[in-house]
């Protein structure tokens, strides 16, 4: 009796993970929660992201579009005295979100930080377009 009620606690404490809980078109949504603000000139986001480490976090910039993604792999086990597997998880799993911030912001414009579970961005909001330069043509 007493194995059956740790088993089910042990089940009860896996599916309270916030993996089983959200649904699933809306993953990234639900656990890359984001304010925008305007500061400065500037966007402002941040992006809670509770339980990842700076490591597990990408952002990139690609035809004007900025994308974070965060990616973990976890694993845990529990052995008794014996040394015996009690419960072994495995998580691996990944989300992302994307912002479109236009096409003259390029990654030098843009600021990161990672501090206590959540990600904080700086992007300019207003980027000067750049004025390609006449160049002359050499005539021989």
């Amino acid at each position: 009796m007493l194995l059956a009620n740790r088993n089910s606690s042990l089940f009860d404490e896996m599916f309270r993970d916030p993996f089983f809980s959200r649904p699933f078109e809306n993953a990234s949504s639900q656990i890359m929660k984001t304010d925008i603000h305007e500061k400065d000139g500037n966007y402002i986001i941040e992006m809670e992201l509770p339980g990842y480490a700076k490591e597990d976090i990408k952002a990139d910039l690609k035809d004007g579009y900025l994308t974070i993604t965060a990616t973990k792999n976890e694993t845990k086990e529990e052995k008794d005295a014996k040394g015996n597997c009690v419960r072994k998880e495995r998580y691996t799993g990944s989300c992302n979100r994307s912002f479109y911030v236009g096409d003259q912001v390029t990654q030098e414009d843009i600021k990161a930080a990672f501090k206590d579970g959540v990600l904080a961005l700086k992007v300019p909001k207003d980027v000067p377009k750049a004025v390609e330069q006449p160049k002359l043509i050499t005539i021989e």
